[in-house]
């Protein structure tokens, strides 16, 4: 079995699967569930540090720990120095985070508005300068998440690194696409390696990772320290068992049934219930259900029902008369 273990600053994380910050996604019930099937490095959902600073209840209510969540990556986002360094010492001295992330990939209008996000791809000496003040104002390791550039005329991915590795960040994420792409087209992974050839820290590689093998090629061709997966794990946890075990054996694991994928799914409404209410949980839950179906039979007219569902019985009766259903055709084939 390969030592695939690494560290970020003085943290250990015990495989190469990395769990990347999803907004509106990356809340405690999911978090655990990435947890439990083994990631080795997750985030949580990125927080604003004007909302911290301002102490909006909603969002210091986003920066509570479970206790099987580590370790754990907290991620701000902003812009004005100030405000970054209070939000980050808030991290630093209030939560039970292990690391602090700097957000300078998410491409959404709102926050590349407010100059955060990927605008600091543009504005490379801004953001080498707020990490800066960052840095010298926490104890804990502080890492940084990145696009390649804000269009494929302004590729900055690999002076920001070495900037942001010489004011003591500990480690880098580079997703292979630029602001523009948002999330279309594929992952540019041949930056993800100009990134790790000019600095010494680690770098974690994301983007279009489905699979086992895609995991060990992004990993063979950049030579990054981890792979970053989002989307891909969105109604499939699964998917991070399958890579852990993909990149320690080289062997791939049994398909998962549709009773495993309603059993999770039902879990993981059931922890959103208890973590907001059945009314907020249950609506959350509608998208995540609606992943965790894809790509059944008649996954469509399913979808459709549980887009619309209000309580958690209702989603129950929704997973089992679909079961019921596959049950009495399979019958008759």
């Amino acid at each position: 079995m390969p030592n695939n273990t690494w560290k970020i600053g003085d943290i250990e994380i015990a495989n190469q699967v990395v769990i990347a910050p999803m907004a509106g996604i990356s809340n405690p019930a999911f978090r655990v569930i990435c947890k439990e099937f083994g990631a080795g490095l997750i985030y949580t959902e990125m927080v604003s540090d004007k909302a911290l600073y301002y102490e909006n209840e909603k969002t210091i209510g986003m920066t509570d720990v479970e206790e099987g969540e580590h370790p754990l990556t907290m991620q701000i986002f902003g812009h004005d120095i100030e405000t970054m360094v209070y939000a980050a010492k808030l991290l630093d001295t209030k939560t039970d985070c292990d690391i602090i992330d700097i957000n300078m990939g998410c491409p959404v209008t709102k926050i590349v508005k407010s100059q955060a996000g990927s605008a600091l791809m543009k504005d490379v000496d801004h953001a080498i300068k707020m990490t800066k003040a960052v840095v010298e104002a926490v104890k804990k390791p502080v890492t940084v998440k990145m696009r390649i550039g804000w269009d494929m005329d302004q590729i900055t991915c690999v002076d920001l690194a070495k900037g942001l590795e010489a004011v003591g960040v500990k480690a880098i994420a580079v997703h292979g696409r630029t602001k523009k792409q948002m999330y279309e087209g594929h992952a540019d992974w041949s930056y993800i390696k100009q990134v790790k050839e000019a600095i010494t820290i680690p770098v974690m590689g994301n983007g279009d990772i489905r699979s086992g093998e895609d995991a060990k090629r992004m990993l063979d061709e950049t030579g990054c320290d981890a792979v970053m997966i989002g989307r891909g794990v969105l109604g499939d946890p699964w998917l991070i068992k399958e890579v852990v075990h993909y990149l320690d054996t080289g062997k791939q694991l049994p398909p998962v049934s549709m009773e495993e994928k309603f059993m999770m799914a039902r879990l993981h409404a059931k922890r959103l219930c208890n973590l907001k209410g059945e009314y907020v949980g249950m609506r959350e839950m509608r998208g995540h259900a609606a992943w965790y179906v894809k790509g059944l039979p008649g996954s469509h007219k399913l979808k459709d029902a549980l887009t619309k569902m209000e309580t958690f019985d209702e989603m129950n009766q929704i997973l089992d008369l679909y079961m019921a259903e596959m049950n009495r055709k399979a019958v008759k084939e």
